[in-house]
Formats: C-alpha cells, sequence, structure tokens
C-alpha cells in the first residue's frame, strides 16, 4: 500500500518507494554511534545507513540566536562533558564544544550544524528531524532552502496541537509524523487536508495499550498511514512500546524483543541495533512462502 494522501504522493514517493522495496522500514535512532562516531553527526547518519538503515532518525536544537544543531538536548554532560543547555548557548559556544569521548588530534568532534548535515547526506537518505516543533517557524523556511521536502520527515507531539498549526500553515507540506499517547492522537490529524500526514508513531508503556491490538493497527493502515513503534531503551527506563525493544532481542533473541512488533504489523521499527534488525528481518521473511 502507499501511505498519505493521494494529493502529496510526489513528495511522498521516496519513502513509499523504500517501504514497497524492504517491507518493515529500519528507524536509526540518532544514527549508528559506534567506536569513534557519535551520535546525531554525520558520519552516524552514514554508519546507520551502512549499518542496514532504512531512516535516519536526527535530532534537534536551536542556539540562542537561532542557528540549528543536530543534539538531543538532556545529553550535554553524557556526551560534551559538561552541563549547559546547549538550548541557553549561542551558535559560536556551542561550536566550542566537542564530543570528549572521540575528540582526538587531527579530527576535532564537533556538535554538527543541522542544516549542513541534513544538505550533505547520502543522496537517497531519508531523515526523520525529531524534537525541532518548538523552532518551526523559522526552522521550515530554512528547510524549504534544501529542497528535500521528499525525504525529510517531521515529528510533533500529537497532543501540541498549536505546534502541529505551525506545520498545517506552512506551504511545503512535509511528511508528518505525530507522536501518539492515546487514539485519540493517533486519529487526530488522519483526513487534515492542510498536514501531510503519512504516519503516526505510537507509544505504549504497558501492555495494556489499545495500540497492541492488531486491528486497530490495521485501521490505521485503511486510513492510509504507517505505524512506527520505539524498540530502542532510553535512560529514563519508561518502556515505549511494552517491553518489546532492544534490550530483549540482543540479549534474549530477536524474535522474542522485535516479533511481537513484526507480527502486529507495525511498518517501521526505531532500533539502536540496525544491522540485528536488518538480518532478523531479512531471515522472517525468508519463512514466508513464495
Amino acid at each position: 500500500m502507499r501511505f498519505g494522501q493521494p494529493r502529496f504522493a510526489s513528495v511522498n514517493a521516496a519513502l513509499n518507494d523504500r517501504a514497497a522495496a524492504v517491507g518493515t522500514l529500519v528507524v536509526v535512532h540518532r544514527g549508528t554511534a559506534s567506536g569513534s562516531i557519535v551520535e546525531n553527526t554525520p558520519e552516524a547518519v552514514v554508519a546507520a545507513l551502512a549499518s542496514g538503515g532504512d531512516v535516519v532518525e536526527i535530532d534537534a536544537v536551536a542556539s540562542t540566536d537561532g542557528e540549528f544543531f543536530a543534539f538531543h538536548d538532556g545529553n550535554e554532560a553524557r556526551l560534551l562533558g559538561g552541563g549547559a543547555d546547549l538550548r541557553t548557548l549561542t551558535a559560536r559556544e556551542i561550536r566550542d564544544q566537542r564530543y570528549v569521548h572521540v575528540d582526538r588530534p587531527g579530527r576535532e568532534a564537533r556538535v554538527a550544524p543541522l542544516l549542513e548535515l541534513l544538505a550533505g547526506a547520502p543522496a537517497d537518505a531519508l531523515i526523520n528531524v525529531d524534537r525541532s516543533w518548538d523552532w518551526w517557524e523559522t526552522l521550515l523556511p530554512a528547510l524549504d532552502g534544501l529542497d528535500m521536502a521528499g525525504r525529510v520527515l517531521l515529528k510533533c507531539r500529537a497532543r501540541d496541537a498549536g505546534r502541529v498549526d505551525v506545520l498545517r500553515e506552512h506551504a511545503v507540506k512535509y511528511p508528518f509524523l505525530p507522536i501518539c499517547t492515546t487514539v485519540e492522537h493517533a486519529q487526530r490529524y488522519l483526513s487534515d487536508p492542510e498536514l501531510n500526514t503519512v504516519g503516526v508513531e505510537l507509544v505504549a508503556t504497558d501492555a495494556s495499550s489499545p495500540f497492541l491490538d492488531a486491528a486497530l493497527v490495521a485501521d490505521l493502515h485503511a486510513r492510509g498511514v504507517f505505524v512506527m513503534v520505539n524498540a530502542e531503551v532510553l535512560s529514563t527506563g519508561v518502556p515505549l512500546f511494552a517491553g518489546h525493544d532492544d534490550e530483549r532481542a540482543v540479549l534474549d533473541s530477536p524474535e522474542a524483543g522485535w516479533g511481537p512488533l513484526f507480527d502486529l504489523g507495525v511498518d517501521a521499527i526505531q532500533t539502536d541495533w540496525p544491522w540485528l534488525l536488518r538480518d532478523h528481518r531479512a531471515a522472517r521473511r525468508a519463512l514466508v512462502p513464495a
């Protein structure tokens, strides 16, 4: 099936073509960070694609003087060796930061400017930009200048109606993925003619969530959107999809962690282990009779 409203088919073509080619999309959380490569950097994007990813998730922050960087706020102490919230710093101050665990003579590891990261991404890369909604008034026009509407997906919490209004009023109709914690959230924007709602991200903190009902997932498909869930495990310890996650997949078995997500019929799984998820996807597809 093709996701999104028919009127936005040209914008959504790259995403739909990728989904048709591979089945369940592997979405790489913050890019692939391993060894000398840091999350939310251009190198992490390339590494994510090389590791089996179909879509790369990148976070965004803005400096106090309005420049955009690829970083997940709250991780300053872990990654930069300091506690200053990047959102309280000027662009110059952010450029002075270094990723302390990989910075080395001959190659400084700096926080990446977001627009440069996007513009320099491989030509076939699909990028899911997260945590950017607070700055859409200025970020969206900046994204327009990159001419990447078909390759940049934008997320926002479904409950933040005012933020969604900014996207609705913008002329360029970027693929939109509301983050949903209730069924009402998941259904809220499906038929809005001014939003290119191509999918929904479902968050389920426990097994009682209605999002674990395959009939609901099928209904969302029938209404023209794909379903994405999160398998990555965050330091908060809060389950993102009822305990069906990367840790169980890696420490127990891929089928134990990710199998229920495939069985549910989801279309995209966000992970920190893309190469293992890619291989498990291939193994499951091999079991389906031709």
